[in-house]
C-alpha cells in the first residue's frame, strides 16, 4: 500500500488556487498522492471508460509489442485490461492491416496520425554514436544487398525475411553474436528504422515487409525537434502525471481527476501504468519486478505475475497461465499486499477466461 507520510506535490501549467481535491479537471498547483493515483488510472483508461480499440490506442499513444504470452501477448492483454472480453484481437489486426489506422514501427503499435512524427525520427541524420556509424558503414559496404532487398520488395512484396536471399558481402559480426549470420534480418531492421520499408502484415507471427511508399499514406515529416516535442506531449497526456526529480508530481493540464470505480482488472507487465517502476512505486507503494529471467529458485512470486488493480490501488498480484492444449486458465498463485483487503477475483478471471476462450479455470 502507498507509504504514509508527506505526500508529493505537483506543479501544472494551469492553476486554480486553493484545494482542488474533488475538482473534475486537475488544475491545482499541488495535488495529493490520492489525486495523482486517480489521474494516472483515469488517463490510462483503466477506470472502465475505454470503449473501442482505436480510441484506446490513440489515448494510450502506443502499445508495446512482445511475443511472450503465458496468458496473451502484451499488445492484446493491455487492451483486454481496459475493454474486457469484448475486445476482439481481430479488430486490432483489421485496424493495422486492412484499414491502416494503426501502424507497426519498431516494437510498438501506434496511431497512423503519429506517422509524420515517427518519419522525422526515421529520417534523422545518423552518425553521432559508434553504433550509428557502424550501421551506416555496414549499409554502405552492402549497398548491392540493400538495392536487391528494395528491388525485390518493389517487385514481389510484401515478403517474409526468409523469402529474400542473403547477398551481404560482409556480415555484421561473428556467427556467435546476437545477429550472427542473420544479415537479411539486420538489413530489414536497418531499412525499417530509416523509413525505407514498412511492416505490412504478419504471417504466423512473422513480419511481412513492403516498401514504405507502397504501405504508408503520403505525409510530410515535421522537423525533428517539433516531432520530439509532440511525442513527449502525447506520452505525458497518456500518463496523466509524471514524477519529477525530488519526488514532486507534474500533472498534465488536460488531466481529469474524479473518483475511480471499484473495478478489478489484471495488468500486463508491459502496461504503461506500471512500466516505469520508480513512478509506479511512488504512486502506489507497490514493488514489482518481472521475474521471467530470474532462476525459479530465486523468484519471490512467479514467472509471469500480473499486478491486480482495484479501483486506483494495486492490491496484489496473480500468476495466471493459459494452458492452450488443455484449454484451461490456471492460477498458480495469488499474493495480496500487506494491509490490502483481498477482493474477489471471480469476475476478472471469468472475463479473462471468456476472452481467451478457456473452457475452465483452475485455482
Amino acid at each position: 500500500m502507498p507509504p504514509a507520510g508527506p505526500q508529493p506535490t505537483s506543479s501544472t501549467r494551469a492553476g486554480c488556487g486553493g484545494n482542488c481535491e474533488s475538482a473534475n479537471v486537475a488544475k491545482s498547483n499541488a495535488v495529493s498522492l490520492a489525486q495523482a493515483r486517480r489521474i494516472a488510472v483515469r488517463a490510462q483508461l483503466l477506470d472502465g471508460s475505454a470503449t473501442d480499440v482505436l480510441s484506446t490506442v490513440r489515448r494510450l499513444s502506443f502499445l508495446q509489442i512482445d511475443t511472450v504470452a503465458p496468458v496473451a501477448v502484451p499488445q492484446q492483454l493491455v487492451l483486454w485490461s481496459r475493454l474486457g472480453a469484448s475486445f476482439d484481437p481481430a479488430e486490432l489486426d483489421r485496424l493495422l492491416w486492412d484499414e491502416r489506422k494503426l501502424f507497426e514501427y519498431g516494437a510498438f503499435i501506434r496511431p497512423i496520425e503519429d506517422l509524420p512524427l515517427l518519419l522525422a525520427r526515421m529520417r534523422r541524420p545518423r552518425g553521432k554514436s559508434v553504433g550509428e556509424r557502424r550501421a551506416e558503414q555496414w549499409l554502405k559496404t552492402n549497398a548491392a544487398a540493400r538495392r536487391y532487398v528494395l528491388r525485390e520488395l518493389e517487385r514481389r512484396g510484401p515478403l517474409l525475411s526468409r523469402e529474400l536471399d542473403d547477398r551481404a558481402v560482409q556480415p555484421w559480426g561473428s556467427t556467435g553474436g546476437w545477429w550472427g549470420n542473420r544479415n537479411v534480418t539486420l538489413m530489414l531492421e536497418l531499412l525499417h528504422g530509416r523509413g525505407a520499408i514498412a511492416v505490412a502484415g504478419r504471417k504466423a507471427g512473422q513480419r511481412l515487409w513492403a516498401l514504405a511508399e507502397a504501405w504508408y499514406p503520403p505525409v510530410d515529416p515535421v522537423p525533428l525537434d517539433e516531432a520530439e516535442r509532440l511525442l513527449d506531449e502525447r506520452r505525458f497526456r497518456a500518463l496523466g502525471v509524471r514524477l519529477r526529480r525530488g519526488g514532486s508530481w507534474e500533472v498534465h493540464p488536460e488531466a481529469v481527476d474524479a473518483p475511480v470505480p471499484s473495478r478489478t482488472t489484471l495488468l500486463s507487465p508491459f502496461d504503461r501504468l506500471i512500466h516505469d517502476r520508480a513512478r509506479m512505486e511512488a504512486l502506489f507503494g507497490f514493488h514489482y519486478r518481472l521475474e521471467m529471467f530470474v532462476p525459479k529458485a530465486k523468484r519471490m512470486y512467479g514467472y509471469y505475475v500480473l499486478p491486480i488493480l482495484r479501483g486506483d490501488r494495486l492490491v496484489g498480484r496473480l500468476e495466471p497461465v493459459f494452458d492452450r492444449k488443455a484449454n484451461v486458465l490456471r492460477v498458480n498463485g495469488v499474493w495480496w499486499e500487506d494491509g490490502a483487503k483481498p477482493v474477489s477475483l471471480d469476475r476478472p478471471l471469468r472475463d479473462l477466461a471468456r476472452w481467451l476462450g478457456a473452457a475452465s479455470i483452475e485455482r
